[in-house]
């Protein structure tokens, strides 16, 4: 049945009416106000009703977007605490300086952005006088997450403030010296500086959301009160286009993240062209945001609009601004007056009256300057309304001109993220414009002058005095050395003795692990278990119910499982971090719990497990991120190997990671084949990354869901696991004559190995020693570093995994669940003759033995492998291998 307003048919159908008249009443209205006084009035009105309403606490649904304007009027702007003529002046001379840092730098040829800083400078100077709070007091402060192109002005501000020379930015991109600066925010690189690496785009914004949330956990498990901190996000509008902007945002919301503040500078510019060019980014942004429950503050429009829009009695102006697209309101940026009274007033009569009320030197404020970004009062007024916003995150969409104060030839020009110079006329034009005391004789040079006040000036005693009550220098990293106690041994002397004849995969045994340590009364609580949903997969749900899942509202439900052991507990004060199907969240988790010794002071051990397949391959790039931030931790690929996991296939078979670990130099990458293996290398990982001497690298483990008897640890092969290569079981020989080879095997292929260790034995009277190879990647770094120290320094040393293979008899055949690429690394420093198997190609669903014969991994591959290589050195005679392919079904 239709509606009785004349609706669509639409979810009040299904709700009942008590009152139909009343309802055509109001539709009635609004009809008779659309016809006397246009659609326009009626929608303004609609908008107050949903306002009124909202104040008034009836439960309607918010807007998704809102008018093109500032969502703070003037009049409702806050007092301005501060000099805003001072602080115009420190803002000159950080635009002066950034500019002429890269431009300075462009005579060697190593680039720079010059245009993203000149129009989020605002952005950031306001934040730094007035609203970001340094490390001095409680020892973390708020977390800065800087765009990456704007770092030419933070380390301009830092010239001001003393922390940087002039010989340093002079070294801007020039690092190999030592004395450089690095081009973006990296940490690694510039330790006492940035704290979070954010120019790989999109991991900022993921990164921070996850960083704030963080900040709540440890809160809520009373390791440090966090209350006080807030993180500050700086994106660029053509940075959301990348999904892991924009991924979490509904967790921020859900979770009521008010310590969160993204400001994302909207010049409607990204690295070609317009972001949306034929429709509006700031709305579309808005709509995104509003819906997935954040504040939205607008700051568009500088004062200089306040005028107009006052003038606009019948909306035209509010209706033309939604109506151009962003491509075209760039382009009245770069235009001339006379071209924006015809194509943006001229559009319709009622502004084409206004525009004759506004002399050109008015319009060209308006189109060419005044925007939100570019003033210090709404950039202040929105910053305060984001603090004072409590319940839900705040984005800030700041509107700016791309190259702001750069001259006619930078600003809103489609190419200016590749102009790194400006001429010494543009220089001269951009002193004239902010009134900079620099003369005409300095800057008849070669090089561009920069500028400074004075140690002693009223400009950088005020910077240093704002910064001094906002608790020191921002950005700031800052390490507390703070050593955690070793926890007890008892934990791993229970994994040295072995499951006896219980089968245990590699896997549940770091899980049980894990647990255990997690008892520890020292150390046991600052282990932050994080599983993308597959705790039950990994066998993780023992730990539901006694270390229970963080959640900021605890359980407010009565979980189905309530009445099982393991049940689904969620808790205020949880330990594990459940992320849900979400492996960069996770990865975003783990890179906040692995830096929290420097962010906080508060050193977690972090560890993550999840499909192995969906680590390195699908968040390969927050493992950069995580290195750069020098974060540590254990990151652990389960059902690991192209062979191990059963029925899954080709998306699900990991052959390659380990390759792909191998390319990054913090990540110390262990494939071990037992469980006391894994005790032995995560004991020195708590020592080498937490101990007194800790070191800024994290541990990569691969462990198999394949059950098989675990032995005891054998003694003294400690070294040997570390150093990644030691002789597990030594062959026995069938004669005293008889052929002997050398297999090397990592993870699970030991036992594949084990078992053509027999059958070579008893079928082919061949002897071979299997050796545990526990790290290929170890081998290599520590071969590398020898072929190092004899280029360089003329010294010679043997590396390990030649030391360890000397006088061994034999070809060495290397094996592994992994594509050849992974044993072949330590190739070359083998003296004996050498060759390998592994699982190159595409995964397949089967069972675990045709997965391997199919690969040509399994017992029977490797035999035939081994008398090949025995033929080839003339120590069986070639029949022997023709023999052995007929028997194996070859």
């Amino acid at each position: 049945m239709p509606d009785p307003v004349g609706k669509l048919p639409s979810e009040l159908d299904q709700l009942p009416d008590r009152d139909t008249e009343e309802t055509a009443e109001w539709a009635a209205s609004l009809d008779a106000v659309t016809e006397h006084a246009g659609p326009h009035r009626a929608a303004y009105l609609m908008k107050r009703t949903l306002q009124h309403a909202g104040t008034a606490g009836v439960p309607v649904p918010a807007l998704l977007e809102t008018d093109y304007v500032n969502t703070i009027p003037t009049a409702a702007e806050p007092e301005f605490d501060g000099d805003l003529e001072m602080e115009s002046r420190i803002t000159a001379w950080n635009r002066w300086n950034a500019a002429a840092m890269v431009t300075r730098g462009a005579r060697y040829g190593v680039g720079g952005h010059i245009a993203t800083f000149a129009s989020a400078a605002w952005l950031y100077e306001t934040g730094f006088n007035h609203f970001f709070h340094g490390k001095e007091g409680d020892g973390s402060g708020d977390q800065l997450y800087v765009q990456g192109h704007a770092s030419p002005g933070i380390y301009a501000r830092a010239f001001l403030d003393g922390r940087l020379s002039e010989e340093q930015l002079d070294n801007f991109r020039q690092e190999a010296g030592g004395n450089g600066l690095p081009s973006y925010p990296h940490p690694r690189r510039l330790p006492w500086l940035w704290e979070f690496p954010t120019v790989s785009m999109g991991l900022g914004p993921l990164s921070a959301i996850y960083q704030a949330r963080f900040n709540r956990y440890l809160t809520n498990r009373g390791i440090k009160d966090l209350s006080g901190s807030h993180v500050w996000a700086f994106l660029g509008d053509g940075e959301m286009d990348e999904p892991e902007s924009t991924a979490a945002l509904a967790l921020a919301a859900r979770e009521g993240l008010d310590n969160l503040t993204f400001v994302i500078n909207c010049n409607l510019q990204r690295l070609d062209g317009p972001v949306r060019a034929n429709f509006k980014i700031v709305q579309e942004l808005e709509a995104q945001f509003r819906g997935a429950g954040w504040n939205v503050v607008k700051s568009l429009w500088g004062s200089a609009w306040d005028e107009l829009f006052a003038l606009d009695t019948t909306g035209a102006l509010v209706r033309r601004l939604r109506q151009v697209p962003d491509a075209q309101f760039q382009t009245y940026a770069a235009r001339d007056v006379a071209y924006i009274r015809e194509h943006f007033f001229g559009a319709e009569p009622a502004l084409a009256e206004l525009a004759k009320l506004l002399p050109d030197a008015k319009i060209a404020e308006l189109f060419f300057t005044s925007r939100g970004g570019h003033e210090a009062r709404k950039v202040y007024a929105a910053y305060r309304a984001a603090l004072g916003h409590k319940g839900a995150p705040t984005v800030v969409l700041a509107q700016t001109v791309k190259g702001y104060t750069l001259g006619s030839g930078f600003e809103s020009r489609n190419a200016n993220h590749q102009m790194k110079k400006l001429s010494g006329d543009q220089f001269r034009a951009m002193r004239d414009l902010l009134e900079l005391p620099i003369s005409d004789a300095q800057l008849n040079v070669d090089l561009v002058p920069y500028g400074h006040p004075g140690a002693d000036s009223p400009e950088v005693r005020y910077l240093q005095e704002r910064r001094a009550a906002l608790g020191g220098p921002a950005p700031a990293r800052r390490v507390h050395a703070v050593a955690l106690p070793e926890p007890s041994d008892k934990p791993f002397q229970a994994v040295y003795k072995g499951s006896g004849k219980q089968t245990v995969a590699t896997t549940m045994a770091f899980v049980r692990l894990m647990k255990d340590l997690m008892r520890d009364k020292e150390t046991g609580k600052r282990w932050v278990p994080i599983v993308p949903d597959e705790a039950r997969t990994f066998g993780m749900e023992a730990l539901f119910p006694s270390a229970g899942i963080y959640s900021p509202l605890g359980q407010t439900y009565d979980p189905v499982d309530r009445d099982q052991i393991m049940y689904y507990k969620e808790a205020k004060d949880g330990q594990i971090l459940n992320e849900g199907i979400t492996e960069a969240g996770s990865m975003a988790d783990f890179i906040a719990a692995s830096t929290s010794y420097a962010t906080h002071g508060e050193p977690m051990i972090p560890f993550y497990i999840f499909y192995s397949m969906f680590g390195w391959q699908r968040t390969g790039d927050q493992m950069w991120q995580l290195a750069d931030q020098m974060g540590k931790g254990f990151i652990v690929g389960a059902t690991a190997g192209r062979t191990t996991l059963t029925g899954e296939g080709l998306q699900h078979a990991d052959g390659h990671s380990h390759l792909i670990a191998s390319t990054n130099p913090a990540s110390l990458n262990y494939d071990p084949a037992f469980a006391y293996e894994v005790a032995v290398i995560v004991k020195e990982g708590l020592r080498r990354m937490y101990g007194p001497d800790a070191e800024d690298v994290f541990y990569y483990l691969t462990v198999y869901n394949e059950p098989k008897p675990q032995p005891a640890m054998p003694e003294g092969v400690e070294e040997g696991i570390l150093k990644g290569l030691y002789r597990f079981k030594e062959g026995t020989p069938a004669a005293a004559d008889a052929p002997r080879a050398q297999v090397l095997a990592s993870g699970t292929a030991i036992h594949w190995a084990l078992e053509a260790q027999e059958l070579l034995a008893a079928d082919w009277g061949v002897t071979a020693d299997v050796w545990s190879a526990t790290s290929w990647g170890e081998l290599r770094r520590d071969a590398m570093a020898a072929d190092e120290a004899l280029l360089l320094r003329g010294e010679e040393r043997v590396p390990y995994v030649t030391r360890a293979l000397e006088g061994a008899p034999g070809p060495v055949l290397a094996v592994s669940d992994w594509m050849r690429q992974v044993p072949d690394q330590i190739s070359q420093w083998v003296e004996q003759d050498y060759s390998s198997l592994g699982t190159d190609g595409f995964g397949i669903s089967d069972t675990r033995e045709a997965a391997r014969r199919h690969f040509g991994v399994d017992p029977q591959s490797i035999v035939v492998a081994v008398l090949a290589q025995l033929a080839r050195r003339g120590e069986v005679k070639p029949q022997r291998v023709v023999e052995a392919r007929e028997r194996y079904g070859f």
